[in-house]
């Protein structure tokens, strides 16, 4: 039975979803909603999503909503039935660090970025405001915290667990809008050697890669949505 996904692919937490599908080798079908104002229909509310966001993800009979909780499940449940890319270790104690990881990143690590982003694209495009300076700059600055920490955790290490899991996977929307598209905020990785090397292994893995720059050449191509 087909997975199906609700969601605008450019999304950030659509897009997470979608770079863990294709890394465990699943096919999916992807239907965008009508609009945004559908995500708050009273139908859409009822039957996909209490609160009108995205991404949601049927699997069958099966609904589950929330990039995060939709990447676990589709882990624990395909992981290893259709290629040998492992995101959650067996090992109970990995594991549990790979679930540190992504509640470092949804904490900590997202909102700052979450921020940025929206300053530098969303608010322009999408509301027609300009961007605020001061948020930014505090954004900035909150987001140097978090760097200065992951330079710490990624000390002697190639991915934040060791080895290439789902904690590293749940950064990569949110750190390719800002480093790869917003792109003045690139230097706060590129100054920290540890946060620099880890993103660039992240980023040219092949599935994270194509995912990417599919999304870039949206925003790119895109300047009236």
């Amino acid at each position: 039975m087909t997975i199906r996904l609700i969601g605008y692919a450019f999304s950030g937490p659509v897009l997470r979803v979608i770079i863990c599908l294709k890394e465990l080798g699943l096919p999916y079908e992807l239907e965008p909603p009508a609009s945004y104002q559908s995500l708050k229909d009273e139908d859409y509310i009822a039957n996909k999503h209490p609160f009108g966001k995205m991404p949601v993800l049927f699997d069958g009979g099966f609904r589950i909503t929330e990039s995060r909780p939709i990447c676990r499940y589709l882990v624990s449940k395909y992981q290893g039935k259709h290629n040998d890319t492992i995101l959650i270790p067996n090992d109970v104690h990995n594991a549990g660090l790979v679930d540190q990881f992504i509640s470092y990143e949804l904490s900590y690590y997202d909102p700052p970025i979450s921020k940025l982003f929206y300053q530098e694209k969303v608010a322009k495009r999408f509301l027609n405001e300009d961007p605020d300076p001061e948020i930014i700059k505090q954004a900035r600055e909150e987001l140097a915290k978090v760097l200065d920490v992951y330079e710490k955790l990624l000390e002697g290490k190639e991915y934040l667990n060791g080895e290439y899991s789902l904690a590293d996977l749940v950064h990569c929307p949110s750190t390719y809008y800002v480093y790869g598209i917003v792109t003045t905020h690139s230097g706060l990785w590129d100054s920290r050697p540890n946060v620099k090397n880890w993103w660039n292994r992240v980023y040219n893995r092949d599935v994270i890669k194509k995912s990417l720059e599919e999304s870039k050449s949206f925003w790119e191509n895109n300047e009236n949505i």
